[in-house]
């Protein structure tokens, strides 16, 4: 093609080809710059011309970035792009199906058969990998361990189900309530994997009711009896992963935490519903999804409903935890278009929490919340909590915004250097909730509360206790409780 058509068409924003470019003028000048040493040879005017057509490209470019809003996290850093993808990933390329029952597995709820599809596991990471199909039918099982390259899929009309006898999983060196000990492995683990997927829309059940049962009974023998005394798996764990995605699967039932995710990143929960009982035999302690000392989580379009927290923030609990190379930081956390049943927090940091920083929850909805933001402080643990947004949900709860001390289980010790705790840079904005209590929060000598903002929220709230006051530097902006606008 000569070289004066191609700066014609280049030119011509009426042709089909420019017109394919609008929105990405900055492909158009790189064409040009590539053109640019072969044809300065031949023609100077041809370079002159398209010199000037790369000067008012990059004009438009940079007057199109400017028009598009750069999403920000609450401390002002831009959001990567990674989280704008919700695109699920497509199960045909992640190898070689591996059908559970082509290998002597039976379609049996009545027997355990651990080995088997553990067998079946390590066949595909023996061979580079591949998709674990779990078909049509229910499979009981203890602890599985996921290999490199290999994943999970669940067929719709499957379930994959977990025995509810104790002795069917391993006890090995883990992570539990902000502390690293030798624990039950969960239903589905996978540790130190790059690129992670469990899909489908059948089911993961826990199979809790006995588990449950016996957590009750243990409870009015002893009213001190903790979580980790009562020998409870939980569903999934994942630890030291990248890379992971969660997406569709119902996940119901744990005996103990839902989902657990320590020390990853880059990790994705998208489209899931994740259920536990929280009437009749309640499910204790059934977190949806507890995140600790991780970095980049995206929950998406989710539905909780459990008998304990949604989404928590783990990480280190005690005097000492931010001494501990165990414990650490969650950054970096979205939660977003979900939708929350009966809980007892959408978002809760603490009370196993160190340090959490740009955590936000928006889009979403909540009908029968206890509490919708809960920041747990523990007086026996230093913990900052900062750059938290709550924006955009509606629904009806019992407490919106919840800060106390939290003393269950805690064990104070001798600290000359003990940092004061403190929640600060906490955004609320954009709500309309129906609360028995919207500000539910009190002070202390062991923690300070700064830099709170309410911003266009329309409350309807029986308590109607807000109290600017108790916050240094509490910013109130267009906020009205029953109809009365809140200076």
């Amino acid at each position: 093609m000569p070289f004066g058509r191609l700066y014609d068409i280049l030119a011509d924003k009426k042709n089909a080809f420019v017109a394919d470019m609008l929105g990405g003028f900055s492909n158009i000048a790189y064409i040009c710059t590539l053109l640019l040493p072969n044809i300065y040879i031949i023609d100077m005017k041809i370079v002159f011309r398209l010199s000037v057509l790369m000067a008012a490209l990059t004009i438009c470019t940079a007057a199109s970035a400017k028009k598009k809003k750069v999403e920000l996290f609450p401390d002002g850093t831009p959001i990567p792009a990674w989280f704008s993808d919700t695109v699920k990933v497509d199960i045909n390329t992640l190898g070689k199906k591996y059908v559970i029952t082509d290998y002597g597995v039976k379609s049996d709820s009545t027997i355990v058969q651990t080995e088997q599809i553990q067998k079946v596991i390590d066949t595909a990471a023996e061979n580079g990998g591949g998709l674990i199909v779990i078909p049509k039918g229910t499979f009981l099982s203890g602890s599985l361990f996921f290999k490199k390259g290999t994943h999970l899929y669940v067929d719709e009309g499957a379930t994959l189900k977990g025995s509810d006898r104790i002795k069917h999983f391993k006890i090995l060196d883990s992570r539990m309530e902000g502390q690293c000990l030798k624990y039950f492995a969960a239903l589905v683990n996978a540790d130190g994997i790059d690129g992670f997927t469990i899909a489908g829309k059948g089911t993961i059940n826990g199979n809790g009711h006995n588990y449950w049962e016996e957590f009750w009974i243990r409870r009015q023998y002893n009213r001190q009896c903790t979580n980790l005394e009562a020998m409870r798996p939980r569903l999934v764990y994942i630890s030291n992963c990248k890379n992971v995605t969660v997406q569709d699967v119902h996940l119901i039932n744990s005996p103990f935490w839902t989902n657990h995710l320590y020390k990853s990143e880059y990790v994705r929960y998208i489209g899931c519903y994740i259920y536990a009982p929280t009437s009749g035999i309640k499910a204790p302690s059934s977190d949806a999804i507890d995140i600790d000392v991780c970095d980049n989580v995206l929950i998406h379009g989710c539905y909780m409903s459990v008998n304990d927290d949604a989404v928590a923030m783990k990480g280190g609990k005690g005097t000492w935890a931010d001494k501990d190379p165990n414990n650490g930081a969650n950054h970096n956390v979205i939660i977003q278009h979900c939708t929350y049943g009966k809980v007892h927090g959408c978002l809760t940091l603490g009370s196993e929490s160190i340090y959490d920083r740009n955590i936000v929850m928006r889009h979403c909805t909540f009908s029968d919340a206890n509490r919708v933001l809960w920041l747990k402080m523990r007086p026996d643990t230093p913990q900052h909590y900062e750059y938290v947004s709550i924006e955009n949900v509606q629904g009806t709860c019992n407490n919106f915004l919840v800060v106390r001390p939290w003393t269950q289980f805690f064990k104070p010790e001798n600290r000359d250097d003990m940092p004061l705790s403190q929640c600060n840079n906490i955004i609320i904005k954009n709500v309309k909730a129906q609360c028995s209590n919207f500000f539910n929060v009190g002070k202390s000598d062991k923690y300070k509360l700064t830099d709170f903002t309410f911003d266009n929220c329309q409350i309807d709230d029986q308590k109607n206790a807000f109290d600017a006051k108790l916050i240094d530097n509490c910013n109130v902006n267009n906020m009205t409780i029953n109809g009365i606008e809140i200076k």
